[in-house]
Parts: C-alpha cells; sequence; structure tokens
C-alpha cells in the first residue's frame, strides 16, 4: 500500500520509540475513565485482499439458494451449515460467523449490500458502454485499498476520508485532546492521514508501558534520543521530521500515563487472533478517553490476507472464524465501558470476488460488496442496500463472471458513518467531494 512520507515518518518514529531504545509501546490503556456523554467513536476493520462477500452474506431461501449453489460449484457452502438471520429470513451467513449471527439477531448489527467505489451511479449498461465515470484501476488491490480509504476515486488523493473528518472536527470535538482524534493498530494507513491533522500509531498487545531493556543504560538513551529530536539544524524537512518524533514521544507519555493505576477490562479477548490483539488496544484506549481529554475518536484497524485465488475454502474459513469472536468481544466491552450506543464498527475491504470460481477451486478480483456494521446506535436486524442479482452476465455483473456493479457507493456508506460521527450536511462535500453525485448521502443504517 502506498504511503506518504510524513505517516511514514511518524509511524516510524512510534517505532524509534519503542523499539530502537528497547521500549514496549504504550501499554495496555486498561483505566475506566470519565468523559462527556457527546463522546462517539468509529471503528474502521479493514479487510486486506478482498473478502469473498459472496461466501458471506448467502440467499437461504430454496430459489435463491439453488442458484447459488449452481452457478458457486465447488465453492458452494451447504445450505444447512448456513447460519439464518431471523428478521431477513431469505439471508443467511458463512457457518463461521456466529456472533454475527447473534449481534445481527439481536438488532446490534446491520449489513450493507453491494457496497463498492464508484463515481457516479452506475449500471451494467452504462458501465458496458463507457457512459460513466469509473475508478481508476478497477479490480486493483492497491488502488482500491486506497480509493476506499480516501474516499475520492482515485488512489492519487494524499489524504483519507478519516483524516478529513479530523482535520474539521479535532478543534470542535477534542479542543484539549492530548493525543489526535484519529488512531492506527494496524500501521500507517492512508484512511487516517489528513491535510492539516496527524494520526498516532500505536502497537497493540504491548503490556505494562514503557519499559527499557536496557538495564542503567535506559535513561542515557532516552535523554540522547530527545536530545536529538530537539536539535536545531535550520533545515526546514529535518525540523519536520524531529518535531513529528517528538510528538511520538510525547504521546508515547501521555498513554503511558493514562495507563498507571486502572482496572483491567473484564471482557474476555480471543487469544492468539491478531485482529482480538487489536480490538482489545482499541477498547483499552476508550477505556482512557476521559484523561486522554478526548470527546470524539476515529480507530483504524485490519487484518488480512483474503486474497482467496486458491484453497478459498480454508483460507476464508479461518479467517472469517477469527473475526466473529474478536468483533462480538470488542462490543462486549463497549457495553462493559457503557459506551456500546456510542461506539460504532465497520468493515471495508479491497472488493469482493467473482461469483464465479475459478480453477484453483478459489475466486478472483471482483467489485461490489457486502459490509458489516456493529454498535449499539446501529438500526441493526436489517440489511441495506440492494442485494444483487446473482446470475452471470445478468443485470448486476459488470461483465460475465459475476463481478457486482455496486448499488451502493462506498462514499455513501462513509458519509452515512461521518454524519452519526458529527460531521454536518454542509460539511460533506469537503470531506467527500464525490458526495454531490448521488441522491442520497444517509443510508439510514445508524
Amino acid at each position: 500500500m502506498r504511503t506518504s512520507r510524513r505517516s511514514f515518518i511518524r509511524y516510524a518514529s512510534l517505532a524509534a520509540a519503542g523499539n530502537a531504545l528497547g521500549l514496549r509501546p504504550f501499554g495496555a490503556m486498561n483505566a475506566l475513565a470519565q468523559t462527556s456523554s457527546t463522546y462517539k467513536a468509529l471503528v474502521c476493520v479493514f479487510l486486506y485482499g478482498g473478502n469473498d462477500a459472496n461466501n458471506t452474506i448467502l440467499p437461504f431461501d430454496t430459489a435463491g439458494y439453488a442458484n447459488y449453489a449452481a452457478i458457486r460449484g465447488p465453492l458452494a457452502l451447504a445450505q444447512n451449515t448456513l447460519l439464518p438471520l431471523t428478521p431477513t429470513p431469505n439471508f443467511a451467513l458463512n457457518p463461521n460467523l456466529p456472533d454475527i449471527q447473534a449481534l445481527f439477531n439481536s438488532s446490534n448489527a446491520a449489513i450493507v449490500a453491494n457496497v463498492g467505489t464508484l463515481m457516479q451511479p452506475t449500471t451494467r449498461s452504462t458501465y458496458l458502454a463507457n457512459q460513466v465515470a469509473t475508478p481508476t484501476n478497477l479490480f486493483s488491490h492497491s488502488d482500491q485499498q486506497l480509493e476506499w480509504q480516501n474516499a475520492a476515486q482515485s488512489a492519487a488523493t494524499p489524504s483519507g476520508w478519516a483524516g478529513r473528518i479530523a482535520d474539521k472536527l479535532t478543534t470542535q470535538y477534542n479542543p484539549n485532546g492530548q493525543i489526535p482524534l484519529i488512531t492506527s493498530v494496524a500501521g500507517d494507513t492512508l484512511f487516517c492521514n489528513g491535510t492539516s491533522t496527524s494520526p498516532v500509531a500505536v502497537s497493540p498487545g504491548n503490556i505494562g508501558g514503557a519499559a527499557c531493556s536496557e538495564g542503567a543504560e535506559c535513561d542515557a538513551r532516552m535523554q540522547t534520543a530527545q536530545q536529538l529530536v530537539s536539535f536545531s539544524t535550520g533545515l526546514s524537512l529535518v525540523q519536520a521530521d524531529n518535531e513529528i518524533t517528538s510528538n511520538a514521544y510525547n504521546y508515547a507519555q501521555v498513554l503511558a500515563a493514562a495507563t498507571q493505576s486502572i482496572t483491567p477490562l473484564k471482557t474476555v479477548f480471543p487469544a492468539k487472533n491478531g485482529l482480538a490483539a487489536q480490538l482489545q488496544q482499541i477498547a483499552q484506549i476508550i477505556q482512557v478517553r476521559g484523561a486522554l481529554g478526548v470527546g470524539r475518536q476515529i480507530f483504524f484497524c485490519g487484518i488480512g490476507n483474503f486474497d482467496t485465488h486458491a484453497n478459498q475454502f480454508p483460507l476464508q474459513s479461518a479467517l472469517l472464524a477469527g473475526i466473529s469472536p474478536a468483533l462480538a468481544a470488542f462490543y462486549q466491552a463497549t457495553q462493559e465501558l457503557g459506551v456500546a450506543q456510542d461506539v460504532t464498527t465497520f468493515t471495508m475491504s479491497d472488493f469482493s470476488r467473482t461469483f464465479q470460481p475459478n480453477s484453483n477451486t478459489g475466486s478472483d478480483h471482483a467489485w461490489g460488496s457486502h459490509h458489516i456494521v456493529l454498535g449499539g446506535a446501529v438500526k441493526g436486524g436489517q440489511m441495506y442496500g440492494t442485494f444483487p442479482t446473482l446470475a452471470l452476465g445478468g443485470p448486476d455483473d459488470s461483465g460475465s463472471n459475476g463481478r457486482w456493479v455496486p448499488s451502493t457507493a462506498s462514499v455513501q456508506y462513509a458519509a452515512t458513518l461521518a454524519q452519526w460521527f458529527g460531521v454536518q450536511a454542509a460539511d460533506l462535500p469537503t470531506i467527500f467531494p464525490n458526495i454531490g453525485s448521488f441522491s442520497s448521502a444517509n443510508l439510514g443504517f445508524v
């Protein structure tokens, strides 16, 4: 994935603080702190590689399933293994998503169907006739990851939609915030980069605050590092880099201080689960939101690899089996913290995969996908948007292999989340320049 130089240095500076000097960065943020009633958080879970949505949310009615099974062939999941969605009986979930089934059936999760990157409303006929502008490099992992994250439909756009939200709302909601509005627990990402604001990167799963393994040398090493970043070179570029590194040390100290003498969460997160470790770190940071002085936060985490060109069954099954309990534990943690109504978690991914299987018991890059949104504020137990017609070469196929033309734009999906978070309708064009191309900027799922 492409990264900006500024963002790379920012993340590298955090690594320098935590690794080059023998420090374990930040520790677990396990303090319950008071916060204002206006607190809200968005949590993005990025499924890298292009999750096969066709085997995530499936038709469950007799005719729908028979059609699905006939076309998917070796990739078809047995109907008796699927997890029914009680409020929407014509659909079911992959058998590895029991926790998501429970959240959906209890109205704490929703599905947004056939979402993808679009420049303007597009149909099969207008796409095939080249009558509409389309996102750059459709079906390309790197470009589609970036275009989901910047909501600008061009991979060249240097800021992400979360970053632009931070540009707009930091002063309003976090005027005394001791860390940036955005935190990534999955490294550097375009999604988090603003034009005038920067995120902080946190390494998850490092418990105990800043600690040094060099014994008596620790103090000297830290002092030397801090002196280096405060040294005036007279070179503007170096000075800017030093400022970023200095901020990284400051953030580390703030986060370490916020973890002192605090009670661990009771919620148990799954062990040996990479996404669970990231979500646990996010929950712990939310726990100390009052000490950090923040009224709004956006978090980014991610997991891969969903690029299942071969052997899709075991690969996707294992990934979804890890995602389901991780998301459930995180939702439980927000309940424990009393912020379930204030935290909305949502998935994004490069794209879905072809409905028609390939010759390697896998599937190839496609377009429109289905996504999951969960949280106490979500109007759950419903499917939003339009589920595609599952027919090769049919009305929703961009070609002949089952690459669904999105019926909902990723920018509409993002704008809906942004408005719940606090972005005013008048500010949407600043954050989402292309939103005016679509009739609705709010899909109503939250």
